[in-house]
């Protein structure tokens, strides 16, 4: 399967990134094409113009990030949580290149009113955070909001619709045993795709 990894950290040093590395060997193990996205590295601009959000995509580097897009089986993000959002270079990479008539277009229902339409292919995604807080904190009082807005408000409107996600609580205060273990997870959820 191509597996097309987006990842969203300035650090490379970073654990996102260990989580990267982790993902892509467990992908590999089981003979998986993996494509990386390193928007820090591609020093991805995230300004959307007026033409682009009009649909008009002219970007040369847009227009590659979708063509890798279009041809995965498996879509996964990879970055930290910032003030209860994605950093702001993925949510820039989210509104340029998940452009309307790519990621989705609408359909009218009734006069003015339309609903989105997925067009991606890909039925598959998976979303892997890590938080500086514990899990009671954006679950209990702030309600999932990151996955929530990515899977509901994003991912399954452009068409993708099996959607899943690792946390990696309170990265910066736990053992080295504990990341061990999120490692180890990442590398079998890719093992087993």
């Amino acid at each position: 399967m191509y597996v097309n990894i987006i990842i969203a950290h300035p650090n490379p040093d970073s654990f996102c990134h260990s989580l990267l590395n982790s993902f892509v060997d467990g992908a590999k193990a089981a003979n998986h094409d993996v494509h990386i996205i390193d928007l820090y590295k591609d020093q991805f601009n995230p300004i959307m113009s007026l033409d682009e959000m009009r649909g008009d995509i002219s970007d040369p580097i847009v227009k590659n990030y979708q063509k890798q897009i279009k041809s995965a089986g498996c879509l996964v993000f990879i970055y930290p949580i910032f003030w209860f959002r994605a950093p702001a270079i993925f949510e820039g990479w989210i509104d340029r290149v998940f452009s309307v008539n790519f990621a989705y277009k609408f359909k009218t229902v009734f006069g003015n009113w339309g609903k989105p339409v997925g067009l991606l292919p890909c039925k598959k995604a998976i979303i892997i955070n890590t938080y500086g807080s514990p899990a009671i904190a954006t679950k209990y009082f702030y309600m999932n909001i990151p996955f929530r807005r990515l899977k509901r408000g994003v991912l399954k409107m452009c068409g993708v619709k099996n959607i899943s996600r690792v946390n990696c609580w309170s990265v910066p205060f736990i053992s080295d045993e504990k990341r061990k273990r999120y490692l180890k997870s990442v590398f079998n959820i890719a093992k087993g795709l």
